[in-house]
């Protein structure tokens, strides 16, 4: 009899609509994932990373009002939640700026859904 895998919820936090969805799909169609909140900036990620305590939180760098603080917030609020960026941008300032915060990991846009979803799982086990 096999075990059901512990299901890990994720907060999305993006301010394009069309990331949002798409990486949502991606992730809710695996057994174990389960997106449970959508934020379009900053403040509504830290809100809703605090009402729903996800295991990990995947923020965009540059989302109105920062990446970066939302990260050191929800880290400092929920401090179960692990966080990751996503981002169009690979330069060493926002990688370094993310890495300051706590960020455990940071994906660029664009790669293959598999590294997306093996690197939440990743970060999820940190």
């Amino acid at each position: 009899m096999s075990e059901r895998p512990e299901r890990l919820t994720v907060l999305i936090g993006d301010d394009e609509p069309l990331i949002r969805e798409v990486l949502s799909e991606v992730l809710a169609a695996e057994p174990d994932l389960d997106v449970v909140a959508t934020a379009c900036d900053a403040d509504e990620a830290i809100r809703l990373a605090v009402r729903h305590t996800p295991t990990v939180a995947i923020l965009d760098v540059r989302m109105p009002g920062g990446g970066a603080w939302a990260a050191r917030e929800i880290r400092r609020l929920s401090p179960t939640t692990r966080v990751m960026a996503f981002s169009a941008y690979g330069d060493s300032r926002s990688v370094d700026e993310m890495r300051r915060v706590g960020v455990q990991e940071y994906l660029l846009k664009g790669m293959p859904n598999t590294d997306i979803v093996a690197a939440v799982r990743r970060v999820a086990r940190v």
